[in-house]
Parts: structure tokens; C-alpha cells; sequence
């Protein structure tokens, strides 16, 4: 709970409560932000969410009245194209940015009481967050998903000096902007009370939990019918069904930081093995690399690497989405933190639905998420992951699958709905 002296509440009724929700980013693709949203408006409140709207968001955040979308202009094409050099397309991208945020911020959408925005990006969207919140009188929260530096510092190294003034300019503004900020981890609020980040005011932790469309399967008609619908799983349904294919979901943003090469190598390993049960994977997602990696994939299944495996990229619904998982008999996740504090937010609607995870675990967060041999296990390598999959596919693995599962079922009793309620409802004023 925030100190009184930052909580500001009328006695006016939560009707009054208004809430922008910032993310420079698609709606559509993120999760949290759209969460934020629905959550503010189930409890009577209104909410404006701020940003691209390049796909389908959620569902029910087209048809809440209370809920309205404000899309940004997306910058025009040729400040996308590789053949401008980033130290030109970097500054005049940012231009852009500012200008369609002050405009939709601060002319299209009505004042409100709090301002929540994403970070990252953290550049403009920190500064122009912390203007308009001065010149409307609004709250300000960040909600940290993890450092834009760092992102940063993936693709241009730690050196570059567009990731050390990135790296100020956020230390600074974290220090500088918010009324209060949440997190995604405790590990990465005990790093934002340290140097360099040294925010003093209120750090709330609010872990990312499923919404309500993650479910574990009801039934096995209910998976029956969801494979035999499904065109990319149509062929291999009564082979998943009788369990002589296993069926892997994995979902990707396609971007550096996660290294879908790992995926591929595990699975070519696991393919060298004459008893090795046959494997269906689904990708689903979409992202810069995306293109790079189905070539490489026709590349190992024309020259006879992957037998018995097929890869399948998919874009689905949030519907089919949260079913796949649900039917699925083990999910695959290749996050690797750049910061080492942040979590992937496809383990929590994998645990939503019941599905096991094996994820990437070389970071100091993900004991926070799963907990190995309980709800899922933990790779570093290629190699790692494909004993994974030879030990839970095999005959004498399907006990410590079914185990898994089971913990993951357990995990998926912990929703979203209560874990907001509980850190930020009350701090926002729509629960009393």
C-alpha cells in the first residue's frame, strides 16, 4: 500500500476513477498492459490505453464500455528501413514517437486521475509520461517490465554510447517521475532501491498472473475436437491423442533476446534417438527474425535432420492461443532476460492453462516462476533441453510429466484478478 500522502482519494464514486495506460508498443502483444485495463474497469472504473494497434487485442477490451483504445500512428516506413543508418532512423524515430505521444496524451484523451505506462521503452515514453503527468496533474506509476538499457545493450553492446546516455536516462527518470513504480519481480525491486536506479519512492511487486482465458483442459473430447479443428494439428490429432506424438507449443516474439536456435539444435539431438516418440511443434508469435529461422527450419527438414519432427509457425487468436496451450503436452519457453530480474510472461499462461514448462534459466528471477521438477525444468543449452525432451517423451516419463502437469495446475490457481486486486486496487482507488 502507498503512503497516504500519494494516494489523493474524492469521496466521489469509483465511476470517477480514470486510468491511462501507456504502452509504446502493440496493444495487441501486450498482455499486462491490457490486464491493467480490464481490471480497472471490472471494478467500475475507466480506462484509456495508449498504443499501436497493429493486432487483434484482447477481446474483451473491444467490447467494455468502459474501456476505450487511443491507437498511435505507427512511424512511417522509412524510418523502419535497414538501409538508414540507426544513428539517423534512432533520432528521428524518437521525434516521431514524442510527437504522436503528445498529441494522443495530452489533446485526444480526457484528463485522468493516474498514468500508468509501460517500461520499456523507456525513451521517449519515461519523459513525455513524466510532462504530461505535471501539466494534467496526474499520478504517475511505472510498471517495470524489465530495462530498456539492457534491450538496448543486447544489440549494440554495453559500450555503445546510446546504451550508457539509455542507461542514465532511465536511472534518472525511475528516480525522477513516478508517484509509485511496480515491478514484475522482487529481485527487480530489490534492484531498483540499489544503485544505480536508487528509487526512493513506493516499489510495489506485482507478479504477471494468467487472465481468466487460460484454463486447463476440461475434458479430452474437449482436446479432440479443439486438434481435429486446428489446421496446423488437423493431420497429427488422433497421433497426439493416442499419445504416439507429442505436442509442443512455444511462443516467440521472434526478437535476439530469445535464442530460437536452442530450440532447433535440441530437437535435431533429439531426433538422433532411434526411439524418440515423434514430436509436432507449434510456434506461434511474430517478429523481426521470424523469416531468418523458417528458412533455417525448411533447411533441416529438407536435409533429413529433423525425422519424425515437424515445426509449425502459427498466429493465432487469444482464444486458440490459450486452448493450444491447453491441449499441448509441454511448453517451451527460450526467454532470456537481459536484465536478469524480468520473467516471460508465456510461463504464466502456460501455467494458466496447465502446461509444463522447460524454459531457459540463466537468470537470477526464474526460480520466482518455475520451480524445477514441481511445475517445470530448467535448460541453459541445447543439449540440456534435448535430455529434457528424451526424458519426459519416453515411456518411462510419463509419471514426472503427469507430475509436472499436476504443479502446473496448482500454479494456475493463482490468478490475475486477485494478485491486482490485492497490490494495486486499492492504491488506485477501485476497491474500497
Amino acid at each position: 500500500m502507498l503512503p497516504s500522502r500519494y494516494v489523493k482519494h474524492s469521496p466521489a464514486s469509483k465511476e470517477s476513477v480514470s486510468v491511462q495506460v501507456l504502452v509504446l508498443g502493440d496493444i495487441g502483444r501486450s498482455p499486462r498492459m491490457q490486464y491493467h485495463a480490464l481490471s480497472v474497469a471490472r471494478h467500475g472504473g475507466r480506462a484509456d490505453i495508449i498504443g499501436y494497434h497493429e493486432s487483434a487485442p484482447h477481446p474483451d477490451l473491444l467490447t467494455n464500455p468502459r474501456i476505450k483504445i487511443y491507437p498511435l500512428a505507427s512511424p512511417p516506413s522509412v524510418l523502419k528501413s535497414r538501409s538508414i543508418p540507426f544513428i539517423i532512423s534512432g533520432p528521428l524515430k524518437v521525434l516521431w514517437q514524442i510527437w504522436t505521444l503528445i498529441r494522443v496524451l495530452g489533446y485526444q484523451t480526457p484528463p485522468a486521475r493516474w498514468l500508468l505506462v509501460q517500461n520499456p521503452p523507456s525513451i521517449p515514453t519515461l519523459a513525455i509520461a513524466l510532462l504530461i503527468s505535471v501539466l494534467r496533474n496526474t499520478h504517475l506509476v511505472i510498471d517495470w517490465h524489465n530495462y530498456g538499457w539492457t534491450i538496448l545493450a543486447g544489440t549494440k553492446g554495453r559500450n555503445h554510447p546510446f546504451v550508457e546516455i539509455s542507461k542514465a536516462y532511465e536511472c534518472a527518470l525511475g528516480q525522477a517521475a513516478p508517484t509509485a513504480s511496480v515491478t514484475v519481480t522482487h529481485a527487480m525491486k530489490r534492484q531498483l532501491e540499489r544503485e544505480p536506479y536508487n528509487i526512493k519512492s513506493p516499489i510495489l511487486v506485482l507478479h504477471d498472473r494468467p487472465a481468466a482465458i487460460f484454463q486447463p483442459l476440461k475434458s479430452l473430447a474437449d482436446r479432440r475436437d479443439f486438434l481435429e479443428k486446428l489446421p496446423e494439428t488437423r493431420d497429427f490429432a488422433s497421433n497426439i491423442m493416442a499419445g504416439q506424438t507429442k505436442l509442443i507449443v512455444s511462443s516467440t516474439s521472434w526478437t535476439p533476446d530469445e535464442d530460437f536456435s536452442l530450440l532447433l539444435q535440441a530437437l535435431v539431438t533429439y531426433a538422433k534417438e532411434e526411439t524418440a516418440c515423434p514430436v509436432v511443434a507449434i510456434i506461434t508469435g511474430k517478429g523481426p527474425q521470424k523469416a531468418l529461422y523458417e528458412e533455417r527450419i525448411r533447411d533441416l527438414q529438407r536435409t533429413g535432420k529433423l525425422p519424425n519432427i515437424r515445426i509449425l509457425t502459427a498466429w493465432l487468436t487469444m482464444e486458440d492461443y490459450a486452448t493450444l496451450l491447453s491441449c499441448a503436452d509441454l511448453g517451451i519457453c527460450l526467454h532470456m532476460s537481459s536484465s536478469g530480474v524480468d520473467l516471460p510472461m508465456k510461463v504464466v499462461d502456460m501455467f494458466g492453462s496447465g502446461l509444463p514448462v522447460a524454459a531457459y534459466s540463466g537468470y537470477e528471477s526464474f526460480d520466482e516462476l518455475v520451480k524445477e521438477g514441481v511445475n517445470g525444468c530448467g535448460f541453459e543449452t541445447a543439449d540440456e533441453l534435448a535430455i529434457i525432451l528424451k526424458r519426459l517423451f519416453s515411456e518411462g516419463g510419463l509419471g514426472e510429466l503427469r507430475h509436472l502437469r499436476e504443479g502446473a495446475k496448482k500454479e494456475s490457481d493463482l490468478r490475475w484478478d486477485e494478485e491486482w486486486d490485492r497490490i494495486l486496487g486499492r492504491v488506485l482507488g477501485v476497491i474500497d
